[in-house]
C-alpha cells in the first residue's frame, strides 16, 4: 500500500520550523472580485513572519480571457524564482481564508514541478486565533534560478473533459454549491450558463472543511466523496468556477490518498461560456 503524504501541514509544525532554511512561506490570498477585497492589500498588513505573496491573477495566463489561467512553464519559472522559491525546500502555503485559494497556490506548484509543497491548515485565520506572529509590509526574498517544469499529468482543459465525459471511464467532480451545479441560481460570472456537466457529481468545497476551518479527516473525507456517488477507484478530474476551489477538491483527495487528482483549469467559466459544450439542469 502506498504511503500516504498529508498536503496539509499544522500551525505547530509551521511555528516550530518557519525559521529554518529549508522551509519556504507563501501567502496565496484570493478573493471573488465580489468580495470586493484584496489579497496583496491584506497581505501587507498582516502575514506570516517572512512570507511573500503569490497572486494567482499576476502569475497566470494574462493573456488568456479566463480568469488566472496558468502560466506557461517558463513565466512561471521566472515568478517562482523572483518570490525565492527553490524546489529544494518546504513550502508552506495559506491564505486568509483558512483553506480555499492556497489550494489553487498548492496545485499550481504542484503542476510546476514541487513535490515538497503543503497548504497550512486552517491557514491565517489559525494561525492568528492561537496568537502566533504575524508581520507588516512587503517581503523581498533573494531570488534563485528555477528550472521551467509542467506536469501535464495534473491538468485538464475542456477537450479533456469532453473525452471522459464521452467515455464514461472516470468522473468529473464539481466544487461549486448545489444550486449553481443544479442550475436553480445563477452563475457570479455573467454570460454563463447555469448547470452543470452530463454525469458530474456535485461536492461543495466547503464540505471537505471542519468546523474550525481545518481540512476534514481521512475517514470523513472518504464517507463524504462516496455518499456523492464517487467511485474513488476510478479517475477523477475536479471542476468549480474558475479552478480555485477544484483545487481544494483535489487536496482533500490527496490527503486520502489521491495525489495524483488533475484539475479542469477553465472550469465552469470556460465550459459554461462554450456555445456547444453539454450542459444539464437538476441534481
Amino acid at each position: 500500500m502506498a504511503l500516504i503524504v498529508d498536503p496539509v501541514v499544522s500551525t505547530a509544525w509551521l511555528a516550530d520550523r518557519m525559521r529554518t532554511p529549508d522551509v519556504r512561506v507563501v501567502d496565496g490570498t484570493w478573493f471573488m472580485p465580489a468580495e470586493g477585497r484584496s489579497g496583496h492589500e491584506e497581505y501587507l498588513q498582516a502575514h506570516i513572519p517572512g512570507a511573500v505573496f503569490f497572486d494567482i491573477d499576476a502569475i497566470a495566463d494574462t493573456a488568456s480571457h479566463l480568469p488566472h489561467m496558468l502560466p506557461s512553464p517558463e513565466a512561471f519559472a521566472k515568478a517562482a524564482g523572483r518570490l525565492g522559491l527553490p524546489r529544494d525546500v518546504d513550502v508552506v502555503i495559506y491564505d486568509t481564508h483558512g483553506i480555499r485559494s492556497a489550494a489553487r497556490v498548492w496545485w499550481t506548484l504542484r503542476v510546476m514541478g514541487y513535490s515538497k509543497v503543503y497548504v497550512l491548515d486552517g491557514g491565517l485565520k489559525k494561525w492568528v486565533a492561537e496568537r502566533r506572529p504575524v508581520e507588516g509590509g512587503e517581503i523581498f526574498p533573494r531570488a534563485v534560478e528555477i528550472e521551467p517544469i509542467f506536469d501535464a499529468d495534473l491538468v485538464r482543459n475542456a477537450d479533456d473533459v469532453r473525452a471522459l465525459l464521452t467515455s464514461g471511464k472516470g468522473r468529473v467532480v464539481d466544487a461549486r454549491a448545489a444550486s449553481r451545479f443544479t442550475g436553480e441560481t445563477p452563475e457570479p460570472r455573467a454570460g454563463l450558463r447555469s448547470g452543470h456537466m452530463p454525469g458530474a457529481a456535485n461536492v461543495p468545497w466547503e464540505g471537505v472543511i471542519a468546523g474550525d476551518g481545518t481540512l476534514k479527516s481521512q475517514r470523513d473525507l472518504k464517507a463524504l466523496f462516496k455518499s456523492a456517488g464517487v467511485n474513488l477507484s476510478k479517475p477523477i478530474v475536479t471542476s468549480c468556477g474558475s479552478g480555485v476551489t477544484a483545487s481544494v477538491l483535489a487536496l482533500a483527495l490527496a490527503r486520502i490518498g489521491l495525489d495524483r487528482v488533475a484539475v479542469y483549469d477553465g472550469s465552469w467559466t470556460e465550459w459554461g461560456g462554450l456555445p456547444d459544450t453539454p450542459v444539464v439542469t437538476g441534481p
